[in-house]
């Protein structure tokens, strides 16, 4: 088939967006998905009347009253593999020496907090000039950097699922090796929890209040589904259903 075909569907590929303060540059870290997966679980919490989520209260069994939307979680499986960036010339000596390490560092990042002030950058500029301070034998009194908080994330699949979530599991399965032991093929399986807006800190930074949207957005879209689902049922259909 013609790649080239104008009436082929475009490939749109998952993505999670970190709003981070670690680089020097205030822009999204985008990382794609090097194929998408091919399944996901999904997951929501019933609401017990003991005020927790999964049965943990006092009372295990299910109410009507309901504080808040129930919870809902992901659960996928990311593989990558340095074959294609070895192909690339542009990431050909990346690919070269690291495999897909940096792929799976970038994700592993997401569950580090930020440094306040510096990024990524000044803890190594400060790592060097601590080094460099030691052995000329001078003494530095400068007060470790405070860590912060795990970045904000947007999980991006599709234009009608765009949400916050925070990286709630994850582990990694290293299949093959470089000659210099870098893994060259690996699947990551990651869990996601979506941030509902109580769940997010109250701020007027613009990736905050993207947040909130994103959220009010995913959950209209729900809504709209379930609607166009009741609409496309015919008043036949369900009276043949009653018992009447």
């Amino acid at each position: 088939m013609n790649d080239d075909y104008p009436g082929r569907p475009k490939l749109l590929k998952g993505a999670l967006i970190e709003f981070s303060k670690r680089f020097i540059v205030p822009v999204p870290n985008i990382i794609i998905f090097q194929y998408n997966p091919e399944t996901m679980v999904r997951k929501l919490e019933t609401w017990y009347s003991g005020g927790q989520e999964g049965g943990q209260g006092g009372n295990s069994e299910p109410v009507n009253a309901q504080p808040h939307d129930p919870p809902e979680t992901f659960d996928l499986t990311l593989e990558f593999d340095a074959a294609d960036d070895l192909d690339n010339p542009v990431n050909q000596g990346i690919a070269i020496v690291a495999g897909v390490s940096n792929r799976i560092a970038a994700l592993e990042m997401l569950l580090y907090p930020e440094e306040e002030a510096g990024g990524l950058l000044g803890s190594a500029v400060g790592a060097l000039a601590g080094a460099a301070g030691g052995a000329a034998g001078i003494t530095s009194n400068a007060k470790p950097v405070p860590r912060g908080k795990v970045p904000d994330l947007l999980f991006c699949w599709g234009p009608s699922r765009i949400v916050p979530v925070r990286l709630t599991s994850f582990s990694v399965e290293e299949q093959a090796y470089s000659p210099q032991l870098s893994p060259i093929r690996a699947k990551v399986t990651v869990g996601l929890k979506i941030l509902q807006p109580r769940n997010l800190p109250c701020s007027k930074e613009v990736s905050s209040e993207l947040l909130k949207t994103s959220y009010n957005i995913y959950k209209k879209v729900k809504q709209g589904l379930a609607a166009s689902n009741m609409v496309g049922q015919s008043a036949d259909a369900i009276m043949g259903m009653l018992p009447i």
